[in-house]
């Protein structure tokens, strides 16, 4: 797991979680600075000491060899993965370079020194100048808010409004400072790779030609140069995308921050001051503390957490709630105070100071609480649940994948191709705004539809053409490849072998609704002949896929995360570009599994299989039905020299797959692997990390046959069956039978029961859902997953 992404509605709450995330990308950057710093020394060495080039090189190559760039998200695209493992390549060379012993003149000046010198100034200097004044801002911040809560609320209404005037600016003014300083820390950790490889590449380059065999080096390292150029540009070109993604996102939540607030289970968070009292003659003291509150299961907790120190000064508290009353300022010298009593402490409330009278509001409401009278604060809408989602670039009414929505996509394209298809970045030039909504509205209008001739009249330009057209698919009511669909398609693009990744894709698109279908294929089609034009038009696959990748598809909720996905989007574009032939002419595999994704599940605990419908996350039904990919001859494959068939400029279909040394134990039948779960035991230990059954990447579709999908299940979830009956006696004695857990479960739909460790189930029987159990515990009916418990 890479840095966390650092999204934008947490600098409002400024949360204990956040400030670490922020110094996890703080201490990055040093480490990337220190790592520049080092890089510049050993390369000024090689210039300046050339008796010593030996050592210089070596200690330059170690430094290669041993950084790694940290990244944000859960996943590397290839091309990133690539750039990261250039580094190492680059350290090869130098060893390989280093035998030869030839005293050389360099001159890295230019290509090496000045870039990375640049950088460290430039941008890395940037951002210890903005972490300075954020430092400096949270320090005045806070000190003013403490200052302005110790405020007597004896004072005159002038002098209060007038501090409450001036905490506010300050508050906003360190919620804009802290917005900016979130965006550039992020904004630095996407540049860094290409900024830093980019020179590193340009070194090498150029020392070639000073050895003596250079020559031939130069030629070994031709083919891994080129492929690593399309790398930096990919990823610079996913780079520029993503940034000004994020900095719409960022000015969105400027505008309106509360309308953005992460969505969580936690109906009410952020810090309150408790009054923690003290024996006579010591009076109380305030202590600022996180609070979190759920309503569903009136737990309050709370962390102790001061800024200044950086950190936790305590242990988290947590209670069930009783009561929230609101405290007069008659009653208490501080202002904004409120009281809460703990069930397990009847008759001793703990007095609560929040940061403003509209921040206690919001406290009392989420809390339940009453006014000193008795009166029920009114209950109003809590936005921390509410979607953010991604609104279309334009706004279109009508847009739909009617007869009109086809005849407009089709009627585009052969225009594209008739007049502009060599037309140098077709797609990436944006037509004049007022000319494409007034020919989407000639074309969206059946009666004129039919006489807008766009193969043969000059009056409307292809840049203007190709806007509309793209328009037209970003304001359709849903993206072409679907929301339900979109976290799916995502998942063979951060993983698997180039072969599954098609596969995985191939089998999604015929997930598609017909219609979303037919328009797709419609696209992809065209998209594929505009990239075999891409001498001319400069158009190559993975720059499709850059533009159309938002257009095709769009997540739901709006965050840096799902903004830092966009790579990934682009990757599955590419990939149907390429393959466009194969998905959408044939069928896909009936029996191919479909996609899971890489979440993790509790602690010692098997990965969960989720159910089927709506957009839940999808989990391998249990870790003993694997589908492996293992060469016919269970030996070590050798690397292939050759780039896989499709277009030299995109790389996101080629990953390396793990070869097995020896075939497990157990049988395989058919792509399900029969063993007992000690087999399996034994077998994951030897194998090596990255093939171990926790990566593997696809699961087998149950069958429609409940025997079937239970056969293949380990022998404790089922009484042995006599030889004579086989699985369908086995199941048939499962049904009604009681069951104990033998993992902690947290439910993620209301349809699923929550439970730990020996909660004992009643009248368990199986489900409709391949891979659930239909149970009753403590009186509630729900789902269970099956490779959570062990029958009775």
């Amino acid at each position: 797991m890479g840095l966390q992404p650092l999204e934008f509605s947490d600098c409002y709450l400024d949360s204990p979680w956040f400030r670490e995330r922020v110094r996890a990308h703080e201490a990055e950057l040093e480490k990337t600075n220190k790592f520049i710093k080092e890089l510049l020394k050993d390369g000024k060495n090689l210039i300046a000491a050339t008796k010593n080039l030996s050592a210089a090189q070596r200690k330059f190559a170690h430094s290669l060899r041993d950084f790694k760039f940290e990244f944000i998200g859960d996943a590397e695209t290839d091309d990133e993965r690539y750039i990261d493992a250039s580094l190492h390549e680059f350290s090869n060379f130098l060893k390989n370079l280093e035998e030869q012993r030839e005293i050389l003149a360099l001159s890295v000046t230019e290509t090496l020194i000045k870039p990375l010198e640049r950088f460290r100034k430039e941008q890395l200097g940037a951002v210890k100048e903005e972490k300075k004044k954020f430092d400096k801002e949270t320090e005045k911040n806070y000190s003013l808010l403490e200052k302005h809560l110790n405020l007597s609320a004896k004072k005159k209404e002038l002098q209060l409004q007038e501090a409450d005037n001036q905490v506010e600016q300050n508050r906003k003014h360190f919620y804009e400072l802290s917005l900016e300083y979130v965006c550039k820390l992020q904004e630095i950790q996407e540049r860094k790779k290409f900024e830093c490889v980019e020179p590193v590449l340009s070194f090498f380059q150029g020392l070639f030609t000073f050895y003596h065999q250079g020559y031939e080096l130069a030629k070994d390292f031709s083919h891994y140069k080129m492929a690593l150029q399309i790398n930096i540009q990919n990823t610079r070109n996913r780079f520029e995308g993503t940034r000004s993604e994020v900095e719409e996102l960022m000015k969105k939540i400027r505008r309106n921050p509360q309308e953005h607030k992460r969505a969580n289970h936690f109906t009410m968070e952020g810090y309150l001051y408790v009054q923690e009292k003290r024996p006579a003659p010591f009076g109380s003291s305030w202590v600022k503390h996180y609070c979190m509150y759920r309503k569903e299961t009136k737990k309050f907790s709370m962390i102790p957490f001061e800024h200044r120190s950086g950190g936790k000064v305590g242990d988290e508290e947590l209670f069930v709630l009783t009561y929230c009353t609101k405290r007069n300022t008659d009653t208490i010298d501080r202002r904004f105070c409120f009281d809460l009593e703990a069930s397990d402490r009847p008759g001793v409330p703990v007095t609560m100071q929040a940061f403003s009278e509209e921040d206690r509001k919001l406290w009392m409401e989420a809390l339940d609480g009453k006014e000193a009278s008795g009166l029920i604060f009114s209950e109003r809408h809590n936005c921390n649940g509410a979607l953010k989602l991604f609104k279309p670039f334009f706004f279109l009414v009508g847009a739909q994948l009617d007869k009109i929505g086809f005849t407009v996509i089709k009627k585009c394209i052969s225009a594209v191709e008739t007049r502009g298809i060599n037309d140098q970045g077709l797609y990436r030039v944006v037509g004049v705004s007022s000319k494409v909504q007034r020919l989407l509205s000639l074309l969206m209008d059946s009666k004129t539809c039919n006489e807008v001739d766009l193969e043969n009249s000059v009056d409307w330009e292809v840049k203007t053409i190709t806007s509309a057209m793209k328009q037209y698919l970003r304001s359709l009511p849903e993206p072409l490849m679907t929301y339900e669909l979109h976290g799916e398609f995502i998942v063979p693009a951060k993983s698997g072998s180039p072969e599954s990744r098609v596969n995985a894709v191939h089998f999604l698109v015929h997930k598609l609704p017909e219609k979303n279908k037919e328009m797709l294929e419609i696209l992809v089609k065209h998209l594929a002949n505009v990239s075999k034009h891409a001498k001319r038009n400069l158009m190559t696959v993975a720059n499709l896929g850059v533009v159309f990748g938002p257009t095709l598809m769009r997540p739901q909720e709006e965050t840096v995360a799902a903004i830092m996905d966009l790579k990934f989007q682009n990757i599955v574009v590419e990939i149907l570009i390429e393959n466009h032939e194969k998905i959408f002419k044939t069928l896909p595999d009936a029996a191919f599994p479909e996609p899971i994704s890489m979440s993790v599940s509790p602690p010692n605990a098997p990965p969960r299989q989720s159910r089927r419908q709506g957009q839940r996350i999808k989990r391998p039904l249990a870790v003993y039905n694997l589908c492996l990919e293992l060469d016919d001859a269970d030996s070590h494959s050798s690397p292939r020299e050759d780039t896989p068939t499709g277009s030299m400029d995109s790389l996101s279909s080629q990953s390396p797959t793990p070869a097995f040394s020896s075939s497990p134990p157990g049988l395989l039948d058919g792509n399900h692997l029969i063993m007992d779960s000690g087999d399996l035991a034994g077998w994951t230990t030897h194998l090596p990390a990255q093939s171990r059954p926790s990566m593997v990447s696809w699961m087998n579709i149950p069958s429609a046959n409940p025997a079937a999908t239970n056969a293949a299940l380990p022998t404790f979830f089922f009484p042995s069956p006599s030889p004579a009956t086989g699985t369908d006696r086995a199941v048939e004695s499962v049904a009604h039978r009681k069951a104990r857990a033998v993992y902690p479960c947290e439910a993620e739909h209301s349809s699923e029961l929550s439970f730990q460790i020996g909660a004992i189930f009643e009248d368990v029987q199986f489900s409709r859902e391949p891979g659930w159990l239909e149970g009753t515990l403590n009186g509630k009916r729900g789902l269970i997953p099956q490779n959570y418990v062990q029958f009775l």
